[in-house]
């Protein structure tokens, strides 16, 4: 979800209607997470301490009858490795970072094949368009957005969104796909990550949305592991770059 939105300055909104609109969005699919028993991962590789404030906000809720809900942060060096630890499928990736960070774009890019949503906070130049489930961006080049409270704004907003959907139980529940050509339900093209190097068949562990599966990689040729590949019907059909996704500067 990338949507263009005015630069704010002193003088506007620091929402506006279109971020309004992506909150919104993104607070729902993440009440349907967490009714679905998710846990929120929180990463932010530059500023350490929104990774922290994000987690806590979720897991000590400080308005009383509002629900603990599990957040943890990850804030070790090598944060992919975390997150390929953590995750399991159903669960979110929250990262607060600019659109520049290597170890975040690896997240993003690889959080399908966990079986995991994405939510990505940041400002200046966006993402490429899709990098992640849900972007919430503050279209600045401001340098020192991140350290005023526009972030904290958002996840703020964000945590308190998601309670309100809490509020209306009909809201929780996803409804079902009745498309039968759907590629999140089909098996078309869904994005794997290898675990370890094909066997003497060429047979190799895939990790998918769906959990571990054998993969014949014979297609794609030589592969190591952690290697995207996108497979279908049991089959890699082809090797992806693992950093596909760049920037795109604001109009």
């Amino acid at each position: 979800m990338t949507r263009t939105h005015e630069s704010a300055g002193p003088d506007t909104d620091p929402i506006g209607p279109e971020l309004a609109a992506d909150l919104a969005d993104t607070a729902l699919a993440l009440a349907r997470r967490f009714h679905a028993g998710a846990t929120l991962w929180v990463v932010s590789p530059q500023w350490e301490p929104h990774a922290h404030h994000v987690a806590v906000e979720f897991v000590h809720p400080v308005i009383m009858g509002k629900r603990a809900l599990p957040s943890v942060s990850l804030v070790e060096p090598d944060p992919v490795a975390q997150c390929r630890v953590a995750t399991r499928p159903g669960d979110v990736i929250l990262a607060v970072a600019s659109a520049d960070q290597p170890a975040v774009r690896q997240i993003v890019r690889r959080a399908p094949a966990w079986g995991a949503d994405t939510i990505w906070i940041g400002s200046g130049p966006r993402p490429a368009p899709g990098a992640a489930t849900h972007v919430l961006w503050v279209d600045s080049d401001d340098p020192m957005v991140p350290a005023t409270g526009r972030f904290v704004l958002l996840y703020h907003l964000l945590w308190e969104l998601t309670h309100v959907c809490f509020e209306h139980p009909g809201l929780l529940t996803a409804p079902a796909c009745t498309d039968e050509t759907c590629v999140t339900c089909s098996d078309e093209g869904r994005l794997g990550e290898v675990e370890w190097p094909a066997d003497g068949t060429g047979s190799a562990p895939v990790r998918t949305a769906t959990g571990r599966e054998p993969v014949d990689l014979s297609l794609v040729g030589e592969v190591a592991a952690g290697d995207l590949v996108l497979v279908h019907g049991g089959v890699a059909i082809t090797r992806l770059d693992p950093d596909g996704d760049g920037t795109e500067e604001r109009p």
